[in-house]
């Protein structure tokens, strides 16, 4: 899947940075991590099929 550029922390909609789902705000169930100082959102998609990695704290180009 292609790599979606993050949103900054604020911004109205954000996208998720496996899928590139838009949600508008915050969601409270989507993920967040920061690779390389750089904030990545993960719907809850992603996030459901990707959570060993995540929880083992692999950046996401490894997954």
């Amino acid at each position: 899947m292609d790599q979606q550029t993050p949103q900054p922390a604020g911004a109205e909609n954000l996208v998720c940075s496996r899928c590139g789902t838009v949600a508008e705000g915050a969601p409270p169930t989507w993920t967040c991590s920061v690779e390389n100082g750089v904030r990545r959102y993960f719907c809850d998609s992603c996030a459901r099929e990707n959570i060993r990695a995540i929880e083992g704290r692999l950046d996401s180009p490894w997954w």
